[in-house]
């Protein structure tokens, strides 16, 4: 819903029941949202965000604020970046009641999550994303975790923040490139379960889809409200939340061999098209919609092919993903738009083959 000041508050439901607040200008709010307990707050941000940084802390400025600024990107998700926040709360004898807060995108996202959710078995912590991904994805849910050398995301917890300020003017300086990588998780959710997501990206010029557009604003909003829809239903990913991770099989397996050069977004919409194709080749998937993928991400400027690795490398990578059982792949994909379902040890052939299509070759 939206309140009087033009923000919209969707609520997480569940046992541990937090806000979503979605906006622009909400920083003023994140003392409230911390609460009256926290007499330290720890404010995780990549170095290259310093300024803004300073701002938050302006904000909490009857707080003593500890400033742990890390590495920008997936350099950030390591045991030793972990552990170096685990020391700096020792020192400055964080206790239960204090508060971590954290600031940027999706990996310092799943990092400070992580660092909350281990330090003395858990203390509040409020998220500032500033990215579009980590709006739409690693902000809200409840999911934690750094990546080690066998994969991303291996290791992690759950642990649901107090609440989360999604402020849409922190996106005003955010890199163009940046944006659009944050639609492939976007449009993920509107393949899964919001169709009217589809329509908004098909009906609208991508130039347009700016920080202060409308149109972004409410695919944000569309799409933060199919992450809850899923959380709410399967907070420990035991069922049916592993819908979240449509195309992030091959997505995850892409990240590692590209050593993180390509994006989070990027590589979704790589591994959803990769799926859907999958999906046609099993004979589950119309050829329409397995089409719709390709046109959607090309049209906000994703990529959809992709060929910097062999076969077997990306198979390797796939052995280790979380949803795999024992030695059968797994994955996510559609008998159509919004129908889910999983797709169990396909065989070898139909996996290159949709290798091949996903390279072009």
């Amino acid at each position: 819903m939206s309140g009087a000041s033009g923000a919209t508050t969707l609520h997480v439901g569940g046992a541990s029941p937090y806000d979503v607040v979605v906006g622009r200008d909400l920083l003023d709010r994140l003392p409230g949202v911390l609460g009256e307990a926290p007499e330290r707050v720890a404010l995780l941000h990549p170095e290259r965000l310093g300024d803004m940084a300073h701002g938050v802390r302006t904000v909490l400025r009857e707080r003593d604020v500890l400033l742990l600024p890390v590495p920008d990107g997936e350099e950030a998700k390591t045991a030793a970046e972990a552990a170096r926040c685990w020391e700096a709360l020792g020192q400055a004898e964080f206790t239960r009641s204090d508060a971590v807060v954290t600031l940027g995108g999706g990996a310092t996202t799943d990092l400070g999550g992580f660092v909350a959710a281990t330090w003395l078995r858990g203390v509040r912590v409020v998220h500032l994303p500033a990215s579009l991904l980590a709006m739409v994805d690693a902000a809200v849910g409840g999911k934690t975790g750094i990546n080690t050398r066998a994969g991303k995301n291996l290791v992690g917890s759950f642990h649901e923040p107090a609440g989360v300020l999604c402020d849409l003017a922190l996106l005003d300086t955010l890199p163009r490139e940046e944006l659009v990588a944050g639609l492939g998780e976007v449009v993920k959710c509107g393949f899964i379960r919001d169709p009217v997501i589809l329509d908004l990206v098909e009906s609208t010029d991508p130039a347009e889809l700016t920080s202060d557009s409308p149109v972004l604003r409410e695919l944000v909003e569309r799409a933060i409200r199919v992450k809850i829809d899923v959380v709410v239903a399967d907070l420990k990913e035991t069922g049916g939340r592993e819908v979240l991770n449509y195309g992030h099989t091959m997505a995850h397996a892409i990240e590692r061999a590209s050593d993180y050069a390509v994006r989070h977004g990027e590589a979704v919409a790589i591994g959803s098209v990769y799926v859907a194709e999958l999906a046609r080749l099993a004979g589950v998937l119309d050829d329409a919609t397995a089409e719709r993928h390709r046109a959607a991400f090309e049209r906000v400027g994703l990529p959809t092919r992709w060929y910097g690795a062999s076969y077997e490398e990306l198979r390797a990578a796939m052995a280790v993903d979380k949803k795999a059982r024992g030695s059968k792949l797994r994955f996510v994909v559609l008998s159509g738009v919004g129908a889910p379902q999983v797709l169990t040890d396909p065989p070898e052939e139909m996996l290159r083959a949709a290798y091949a299509v996903m390279t072009g070759e």
